[in-house]
């Protein structure tokens, strides 16, 4: 892959990752995010809004929508589908696809002012910014080694980790068809390869970093991701 490609390569993943957050800007704008309605009925019409507004009409993982105590649940689980509370808390992980390049974007929003709730949400982003510091302070941090940082970093906060992994690759769809062994694809435990190691063919290696967060009690969780090697600010 030559410097222009890579650049080519660089500027599409900013591009998909700041139009889903222009989707989740547009989510709030609209007064999406309401009591009374489903989480199904959240996705169903955030869905809508993406493809109407936005052109995005497909996804790369399937789109995720919790609520109240759902949010204590990691990504892999499906838990019921469940009605906002008018003192809820909800988080939002999507993963569309713009052409072709995969964007995976999550972010929490509380409904009310419970201090316990506020607290989570405000939690994420500090932490998700520790976490980068840790990637960016080593630069031949494995997988495993960030995953337990970010466990740290989270506890040191006053909140548990709520993730199985704390992140994952990112690319080109689709980036799970990449060959080799597939627990190198995730900042997770049991995960030692270096994660600025290229990808088989030597393509550069771009990562998503995830945060889930619980509150000390795990009466309900928040959830924060976006690009982690590939700077936006």
């Amino acid at each position: 892959m030559t410097s222009s490609d890579e650049a080519t390569r660089v500027a599409a993943l900013i591009d998909a990752e700041t139009r889903a957050e222009a989707l989740f800007d547009e989510v709030v704008a609209r007064g999406l995010i309401a009591p009374g309605i489903t989480e199904r009925e959240l996705s169903d019409a955030i869905k809508v809004l993406a493809a109407e507004s936005f052109g995005i009409t497909r996804y790369w993982h399937k789109r995720v929508v919790r609520a109240g105590a759902n949010t204590l649940h990691p990504y892999r689980d499906n838990p019921p589908n469940r009605i906002i509370g008018a003192d809820d808390i909800v988080f939002l992980d999507f993963g569309p696809l713009l052409t072709d390049w995969e964007a995976d974007f999550g972010r929490t929003y509380v409904l009310g002012d419970d201090p316990a709730k506020l607290a989570v949400r405000d939690a994420l982003a500090p932490v998700w910014r520790a976490a980068r510091a840790a990637f960016d302070a080593d630069p031949d941090v494995t997988g495993e080694q960030l995953y337990d940082a970010v466990v740290t970093i989270a506890e040191n906060a006053g909140f548990v980790f709520g993730g199985d992994i704390a992140g994952h690759l990112v690319g080109d769809f689709p980036h799970a068809t990449i060959p080799g062994d597939k627990i190198a694809s995730y900042v997770a435990p049991g995960s030692t390869t270096r994660l600025r190691d290229p990808l088989p063919g030597g393509t550069p290696s771009h990562w998503i970093l995830e945060i889930h967060l619980l509150d000390p009690d795990r009466r309900f969780g928040g959830f924060f991701e976006q690009l982690l090697d590939i700077r936006r600010d």
